[in-house]
């Protein structure tokens, strides 16, 4: 089998052995004897000399340790390209996980997130959204363990457990492990450009980040320009980008009458060319010019087919 193409460095979070070891399960000398027989991990150099990892190696990781753990040899799976790993995982896949496991580890990752937010628990947060992107893979991690995170830390904070002060903490805590997750996806996507925003009313920007991520995987190219963007500044944008599309996150706690007209001033701004979809709790019902997406899968399959097209 070819071994897979030695990535450049990547922006984002890095790990040292120790931490990519405990996110993997893999022990460091194993670690350290792929890196030196196989070439993968692949360490980039901090100033001081130090070896660290880039987050985008664990996923990888923890496939190969699942080929390990169904009998395949270190010398077939480690150097194996990411099509042919996938391959192998496909010819001896597991039955499904039992429901009631999974409903069990999902309470108690909830659990442990709402716990780190009340104790601004910076380290146990970030460390057990890692966990959960290892092991889950980025749709079920962001339908299974964010989107949940998100309405738990609300309804705390609307029955008086937190307070405003863990809400933001947590927003921001999470905003940032999302875009140290997008941007390595973003380095090296080559499709259309997506402009992701939201109109004025909509200050929530942890929807907005998790499609930003999906759309990066997908392989679209991603201009995140944050939250609360007037009509008039998005549609010059589009206009001297010659952007593919604009997406528009909406929340529950936006959604309404001004904001269904403002999107639709969005779409008479826009070029005819330009696409424009919206997402979220609160997004309106589709119009003509307008495509709802509603779910994060929904969102993957429009992003790849757009990336594919290109």
């Amino acid at each position: 089998m070819s071994t897979s193409r030695r990535p450049s460095p990547e922006p984002g979070i890095k790990l040292s052995i120790g931490a990519l070891s405990r996110a993997t399960g893999v022990p460091v000398e194993t670690l350290r004897t792929w890196e030196a027989r196989y070439g993968f991990p692949v360490p980039e150099r901090k100033p001081s000399g130090h070896r660290v990892y880039s987050l985008s190696s664990i996923p990888r990781l923890r496939r190969i340790a699942e080929a390990l753990s169904r009998g395949h040899r270190a010398g077939n799976v480690v150097a194996a390209t990411d099509e042919a790993l996938a391959d192998l995982l496909n010819a001896t896949a597991s039955p499904a996980p039992d429901a009631r496991v999974v409903a069990i580890e999902t309470a108690g990752s909830q659990t442990d997130i709402l716990k780190a937010v009340e104790a601004f628990d910076a380290g146990t947060l970030t460390r057990t959204l890692f966990q959960d992107w290892a092991r889950l893979g980025p749709l079920d991690f962001l339908g299974t363990r964010v989107a949940p995170a998100i309405r738990d830390v609300g309804d705390a904070w609307k029955a008086g457990r937190i307070e405003i002060r863990h809400e933001h903490f947590f927003s921001e805590k999470v905003g940032d492990f999302l875009r140290s997750l997008r941007l390595p996806f973003e380095e090296r996507a080559t499709g259309p450009l997506v402009v992701c925003s939201s109109l004025p009313g909509e200050a929530h920007s942890l929807g907005l980040q998790m499609a930003a991520l999906v759309l990066a995987i997908a392989g679209c190219r991603i201009l995140f320009v944050g939250t609360e963007v007037p009509v008039a500044q998005l549609a010059a944008l589009a206009k001297d980008l010659n952007t593919r599309t604009v997406a528009i996150s909406v929340s529950r706690a936006s959604q309404g009458a001004a904001m269904t007209n403002q999107i639709s001033s969005l779409r008479r701004s826009l070029p005819r060319r330009v696409g424009l979809i919206v997402g979220g709790d609160g997004a309106p019902q589709s119009r003509p010019g307008i495509e709802v997406i509603q779910s994060l899968a929904a969102l993957d399959t429009w992003g790849r087919r757009l990336a594919t097209a290109a």
